[in-house]
């Protein structure tokens, strides 16, 4: 269990992130389409995993704004935004935003956030993910992770993105 803030009050997650240059946990997410995507479905490419509490809240849509602009210029590379939120809804924001190099994936049918120990547990967003970064290299190893310390602050994109350029 990781502990976190939520407007500098303590709330805590399920467990911890993955632990760097281990093989990064499998997991099972659902696409936009309601099917099925595992992270098998990425191997052989460099994936950082953008997880957010909600796209409907300001900071992960900036967030999900500024890990698009990468993917834009970096087609090769899996920029995909995780967050509870039914795929319907993170179609729609995404469509409305005009965010074309992301990869929608949501946790509704899934354990990835008890796997990846993001899902709060407690408090008023008890149930949702914590913010949080993991870049897996092209062999499927972890190779960066950030957990936010305050939900309200947006992630260290220099350092995640450094990190997936160099993995």
């Amino acid at each position: 269990m990781a502990t976190i803030t939520l407007k500098g009050d303590p709330i805590h997650t399920s467990g911890n992130l993955p632990r760097l240059g281990a093989k990064a946990p499998p997991f099972t997410l659902t696409g936009g389409d309601l099917q099925d995507i595992e992270l098998g479905d990425y191997a052989g490419r460099r994936v950082l995993l953008n997880i957010v509490p909600s796209l409907d809240t300001p900071v992960c849509g900036i967030s999900t704004r500024k890990f698009n602009e990468h993917a834009r210029r970096h087609s090769g590379d899996v920029v995909a935004v995780v967050s509870a939120d039914l795929p319907f809804a993170q179609v729609r924001f995404c469509g409305n935003e005009g965010l074309e190099n992301v990869v929608t994936l949501s946790t509704f049918r899934s354990r990835f956030p008890e796997d990846y120990g993001v899902r709060i547990s407690d408090g008023p967003l008890a149930g949702v993910t914590a913010r949080a970064v993991v870049v897996i290299d092209a062999g499927g190893i972890v190779r960066y992770t950030q957990l936010v310390p305050e939900i309200g602050e947006e992630p260290d994109y220099r350092e995640a993105i450094k990190a997936l350029e160099g993995c």
